[in-house]
């Protein structure tokens, strides 16, 4: 069985500021990077031998679908456990979303947790791993950093676990109109 985890990359400059920050912040509080690079997680890592099933259904989703928008802009945390750069999707874009999660929920071995699936928070992870000691700090941190990037949810990028980290496996777009 093979380790999976699907995302939507965040790209451009948004991606460039995202591992800046994410950079500084592991440099200054000694704490670890996580694996992947800026993205939204759409499905937590999961296990299969039966990806291709997935790929089929991210092939015709993202071939009969058109990007739509998202705004990342500010921070938001998770307890004292996760501090992240906040996603505003559009309506086109949450709707988007909910569809794919349909799609998914039709793979008989796709399993959703209470915090994955349509009522999910989007986020793009800056630091997460035993941030507890620094947490206060580090929020001071980030947030006397501010940023607005348009952008759009205009992919579907599966990870597969290889070698103790990520890689990119398949990546899916959208449409362009």
């Amino acid at each position: 069985m093979d380790r999976y985890v699907l995302v939507c990359l965040i790209e451009g400059k948004a991606e460039k500021f995202h591992d800046g920050l994410v950079s500084s912040v592991c440099q200054k509080f000694n704490k670890r990077r996580q694996k992947l690079p800026a993205h939204i997680t759409l499905k937590a890592p999961f296990e299969t031998d039966k990806i291709s099933e997935m790929e089929r259904v991210l092939e015709d989703f993202t071939a009969k679908r058109i990007k739509t928008p998202i705004k990342v802009s500010g921070f938001g945390k998770f307890r004292r456990d996760v501090i992240y750069m906040d996603v505003e999707v559009s309506q086109e874009a949450k709707e988007v979303h909910d569809e794919l999660i349909e799609e998914l929920i039709k793979i008989p071995w796709i399993e959703f947790k209470s915090n994955e699936g349509k009522d999910k928070v989007f986020h793009c992870t800056i630091v997460s791993r035993r941030i507890q000691d620094k947490f206060k700090e580090i929020w001071d941190y980030v947030n006397e950093h501010t940023y607005v990037f348009k952008l759009y949810f205009d992919n579907l990028s599966l990870y597969k676990w290889k070698d103790n980290t990520w890689v990119l496996y398949r990546k899916f777009k959208f449409r362009e109109q």
